[in-house]
């Protein structure tokens, strides 16, 4: 299909998977993602229908993905220390050690991804040291500190082709039997996020287009967190989602993880709602907790690391993967809708 390309699964897997199972992955239809359509060709542009493991009698492999954002401190921090990082801040390496170890089939970076301005010399000089090894897996969005320097330039064009086009930053693409949505959380440079902008309108004919999957989408701030006020500009992107059916969103922006029920876009426990996960763990700092939302069901500011989820059909798996020598940790599964 013109605009996406099969990634390179052997590469991806060599090291922990065999022959069979690669080849049962490939069917599952991992693919790259496509540049951002206009709503109008949302459904042609982004739809790659993956074969069905019954069609060829491969058994279907589960993609694990890992995702965190908040990663690489500043070089001129003076925490960085080198690119080591202290005691309570700059864990980037650790948390890059941590991805580079396993073999996911994707690595999602949930925005501020550098540290403070997001340059091209400094995404050289820190992320790129940190969690540069898992490079070619990564499926980035951008967030506030990229936007500090020049229109994210360094962000665009540290990542390239993986970030979208640079004048939008979202974009959508198929893990397994999964849908995964990349979006732009930073709404006052890609002309808002309200109901009826550019973004929200693609964001709509983008479900619409896929609406028997799970699944899963993704940008900085978060609407919901125990933390800080909720950030109201996302109830669009959630009313959206809601409304599909879909599954989990994940953000990153407040330095802490936080898991929280499935819910409605007021924030209201819904069993047919969608799950939020926080992850803002990836090395930068931490921070504390307020008063817990209603909703909120598990919390964490002591521990930096990722969180993995089993994409499978049907249904998904998460564990929170500490950095070596921290104990805390998250797990559990659900059913899609």
């Amino acid at each position: 299909q013109p605009g996406r390309q099969t990634l390179d699964e052997v590469a991806l897997y060599d090291r922990a998977l065999t022959a069979q199972q690669v080849s049962a992955h490939r069917s599952a239809g991992l693919t790259a993602p496509s540049p951002s359509p206009s709503p109008s060709s949302a459904a042609s542009a982004t739809a790659a229908p993956s074969t069905s493991p019954s069609s060829t009698g491969s058994p279907f492999v589960s993609p694990v993905i890992a995702a965190a954002g908040d990663v690489a401190c500043d070089p001129t921090d003076p925490n960085y220390n080198g690119g080591q990082g202290t005691a309570n801040f700059c864990h980037m390496q650790a948390t890059g050690s941590l991805l580079s170890a396993r073999p996911y089939a994707a690595v999602l970076p949930l925005g501020d991804a550098q540290y403070t301005d997001g340059t091209t010399s400094k995404f050289a000089a820190s992320f790129q040291s940190a969690w540069g090894g898992s490079k070619s897996l990564m499926r980035p969005v951008p967030g506030n500190h990229e936007y500090l320097s020049n229109a994210a330039q360094g962000y665009y064009s540290y990542f390239g082709a993986q970030a979208g086009d640079p004048k939008q930053g979202w974009y959508s693409y198929d893990l397994g039997s999964w849908h995964v949505i990349a979006l732009n959380g930073e709404c006052g440079q890609v002309g808002g996020c309200g109901a009826g902008s550019p973004q929200e309108s693609w964001l709509r004919a983008d479900l619409a287009a896929h609406p028997a999957a799970c699944t899963l989408a993704y940008w900085h701030e978060p609407l919901f967190t125990s933390s800080e006020p909720n950030y109201t500009a996302y109830r669009p992107f959630w009313d959206d989602l809601y409304a599909a059916r879909a599954d989990v969103v994940l953000n990153g922006h407040v330095h802490n993880y936080e898991r929280f029920a499935p819910q409605d876009p007021s924030g209201v426990a819904d069993a047919a709602g969608v799950r939020e996960f926080i992850v803002g763990t990836g090395g930068k700092d931490l921070v504390g907790f307020g008063t817990p939302l209603a909703t909120s069901e598990v919390r964490s500011a002591s521990a930096y690391g990722a969180l993995e989820l089993t994409l499978n059909q049907g249904s998904y798996s998460w564990h929170f993967a500490p950095e070596a020598g921290q104990t805390f940790t998250d797990a559990g599964s659900t059913a899609c809708h």
